[in-house]
């Protein structure tokens, strides 16, 4: 869009004729600036206010009484854009400048840019000359693009006698737009009626017609599917004080949890569908002709395509809070479901068997073994006490005590001895018979003395003497003594050991019984052909948001 010039009027001052005080004179020269001055009267922006600066940058003339303008002295052009903002140029001599750039094809970056480039070639963009020329070029170049249309003569015409007077076949600007805005609205319903039937045809073909054969199948095809629920849970022998003594079966979630999980896992595990193959041939009973190809096995199908059918119709459920396993098996017919679920208990209550057999063995095993190296122990303790009574005196103690004693009476006979021969001594005419009888009876008391130490510390035949002897025997002692407590301590183990065992013992107790239905749970036709729908469209929504957002980013 072009704006309009916008530049400032400029009034030329008259000589004053003869009439009255305060008229003015125009000379025919300035009718091409009234004209501007009526088109920039005309602009939207409106005249600058008069309080604005006018700096009168451009050359004004001053018309004579002749009718002659004399031209102001040229101002040297401003070669610095500095200089040119200080001058106060306002918007409209600016624009007017870029104009005026553009009409001489400079190529200025900015309207002071403009100023400055045309005052360097030489001209001065807010001449009045050159202003009127460019409003006189771009009058041309507006009347040159409206078309001959616009050129027609604006008088009133005669018209000739002879033709006839019939209405205008041209339509009114309001009827032509009303025309043009009802052909806009019924291309608009076109286009909305085209767009219309192709999302009804992506939507037959995408959605409608796979949902119409997924409840064809549903209704029409698909085997009904028998289903047998039941319902079990595997209790412990608790012992406790409520039980009185004898135990009781009382169902306890942290003492089953690992074995109810792990007898589900078993349950839904390859070994136990091999298993129920081969005792009641789960691969025949699907591989049935009657039975619609999408559920059929076939006969010479893999373990693998087995086992993923049986995991489709053998669910099963553990609830930690209550330790209840619930099991849903469907088949073709409803007595082998419920046969097929009797026999998935069973192998369930074996495995429950084995699980807590396994850990009775464990812990009475190991009791058992201590006990037995605790009575080896013993045994060998036992024995070696009597091979050092046997290889002894019966009693050491005894007879190192009686040695003790004599050792004793005989160290107090000497030394009354020992008192008496020095009694005997100290006399200046001693007896010397009954001197020579103290020292007879002094040597023979001190050879009894060394007698009995040597029968005390040592054997006459080379054995241990009877001081080591005491010692051995009361260390065998010492060892049985202990050899007896680990023994007893044993014991006390394997009791306890066999009575923790008793109430490990897993019981598994069927709450809900497998009983044949009447009626097939599956296909649940109309519930599965509203999911089908609902998958269906959900997947033709994500496509067609996924192609919108492609087409937009391509597009952009």
């Amino acid at each position: 869009m072009t704006t309009k010039p916008k530049v400032k009027k400029y009034r030329i001052p008259h000589k004053p004729s003869p009439s009255p005080k305060g008229a003015t004179s125009t000379s025919p020269e300035m009718e091409p600036e009234e004209a501007l001055d009526r088109i920039m009267a005309d602009d939207k922006a409106g005249d600058v206010p008069e309080s604005a600066p006018v700096t009168p940058v451009a050359d004004t003339a001053t018309v004579t009484a002749q009718g002659t303008a004399t031209p102001a002295p040229k101002k040297p052009a401003a070669q610095n854009i500095d200089d040119i903002r200080k001058e106060g140029l306002t918007g409209r001599q600016l624009r007017m400048a870029r104009r005026m750039a553009q009409k001489h094809g400079l190529a200025p970056v900015s309207d002071l840019d403009a100023v400055r480039l045309l005052r360097a070639k030489g001209i001065d963009p807010f001449q009045r000359a050159n202003i009127v020329e460019l409003v006189d070029k771009e009058n041309k170049q507006r009347a040159d693009t409206k078309g001959t249309s616009d050129q027609q003569v604006q008088l009133p015409q005669t018209v000739p006698a002879g033709r006839p007077g019939l209405p205008s076949t041209d339509l009114s600007p309001a009827d032509r737009r009303a025309q043009e805005i009802m052909q806009i609205q019924r291309d608009i319903a076109k286009r909305r009626r085209r767009k219309l039937l192709l999302l009804l045809s992506r939507l037959s073909a995408f959605v409608f017609l796979p949902t119409i054969l997924a409840g064809y199948y549903y209704y029409a095809v698909a085997t009904p599917m028998y289903t047998t629920k039941s319902a079990f849970l595997i209790l412990s022998a608790d012992g406790g004080a409520s039980a009185g003594g004898l135990g009781g079966l009382l169902p306890s979630q942290f003492a089953t949890g690992q074995d109810a999980i792990a007898t589900q896992e078993y349950l839904e595990s390859k070994d136990a569908m091999l298993r129920l193959d081969k005792e009641l041939g789960f691969r025949d009973h699907f591989s049935q002709a009657w039975i619609d190809p999408i559920q059929r096995l076939d006969p010479d199908a893999s373990n693998e395509k087995a086992y993923k059918l049986y995991n489709k119709y053998v669910k099963l459920g553990y609830d930690p809070t209550e330790g209840v396993i619930r099991m849903e098996l469907s088949t073709a017919t409803p007595e082998v479901s419920a046969l097929f679920s009797e026999r998935l208990i069973n192998y369930a209550e074996e495995r429950v068997d084995h699980l807590s057999q396994e850990k009775r063995q464990d812990a009475v095993q190991t009791a058992i073994a201590s006990l037995e190296q605790a009575k080896a122990e013993r045994r060998a303790a036992q024995q070696r006490l009597v091979e050092l009574q046997e290889n002894s005196i019966l009693d050491p103690a005894g007879e190192i005590g009686s040695i003790r004693s004599l050792i004793n009476s005989i160290e107090l006979q000497l030394q009354e001895k020992q008192l008496a021969l020095n009694i005997q001594l100290n006399n200046s005419r001693p007896n010397r018979s009954k001197v020579a009888a103290l020292r007879s009876e002094i040597e023979i008391l001190q050879a009894e003395l060394t007698k009995l130490n040597a029968r005390l510390n040592q054997a006459s035949d080379g054995a241990s003497s009877l001081a080591s002897q005491t010692a051995d025997i009361q260390m065998a002692q010492a060892d049985l003594a202990t050899a007896d407590l680990v023994l007893q301590s044993a014991l006390e183990t394997k009791r306890q050991s066999e009575i923790e065992a008793n109430k490990q013992v897993r019981y598994l107790t069927v709450s809900v019984q497998p009983i044949a239905s009447q009626d097939p749970s599956y296909p649940r036709a109309f519930e599965n052909t509203v999911l089908a729908f609902l998958i269906f469209a959900g997947i033709y929504l994500m496509i067609s948001l996924t192609a919108s957002i492609l087409r937009e980013q391509v597009s952009s």
